[in-house]
């Protein structure tokens, strides 16, 4: 019989590899707008929870944080960044410009607005890394403001060497089967597509 001491050493001894086995999760952020919120749909459903099902599925340990707020811009997301990135994150997917597009908003100062949220997401995690998601407006609001707003995702992926989806919406954006009766939100299908989009782009910056 093992005198009490070893008993208990043994005992606990596979209690400790079993907490030593389970590092914390790295972060994946998404700060974004309705689309990314899950607006008239259930959270469980928007592309933020399906991009978590995909990791978990891939025993990836990464925890995915939806910063999405109904109706955010540029600008506002350049306010709460350093908020919504709390403690930090090791993936920054930048999911915002729809609304500043559909208001108006000089491209120039969406793409200000952009670089600014790099640069303090870069202060708060020196070793983030960042995904931006472009956005597209429609033809209605003019030929000129739909090139140069089109053309801010890409220039500020390449002047700030971050990925780039280039369209959340690939496959999304305009279709009615697609979207809610506003034909600006996707349906619950539409989610899955944005999930899929998203995730193609995501890959390359996993680590296991």
């Amino acid at each position: 019989m093992l005198p009490p001491v070893v008993a208990f050493l043994v005992c606990a001894a596979p209690a400790a590899s079993a907490s030593e086995a389970a590092p914390p999760k790295k972060r994946l952020v998404i700060l974004g707008d309705s689309l990314t919120s899950g607006y008239g749909i259930e959270p469980t459903r928007a592309y933020p929870a399906l991009l978590q099902a995909k990791l978990d599925a891939a025993g990836l340990a990464y925890e995915v944080v939806n910063a999405g707020i109904s109706g955010d811009t540029t600008a506002g997301g350049l306010r709460r960044i350093r908020w919504a990135l709390g403690p930090g994150a090791d993936i920054l997917i930048v999911a915002l410009g729809g609304n500043d597009g559909l208001r108006g908003v000089p491209p120039t100062q969406t793409r200000k607005n952009l670089e600014g949220i790099i640069d303090q997401a870069r202060a708060v995690s020196p070793e983030v890394k960042v995904m931006v998601a472009g956005m597209r407006m429609p033809d209605n609001m003019g030929a000129a403001y739909v090139r140069e707003f089109g053309g801010v995702f890409p220039a500020v992926a390449k002047a700030k060497g971050t990925a780039l989806v280039p369209y959340l919406l690939e496959g999304v954006g305009g279709v009615p089967a697609l979207n809610q009766p506003d034909r600006i939100h996707p349906t619950e299908e539409g989610q899955r597509i944005i999930a899929e989009t998203v995730w193609s782009g995501l890959k390359p910056l996993l680590a296991p």
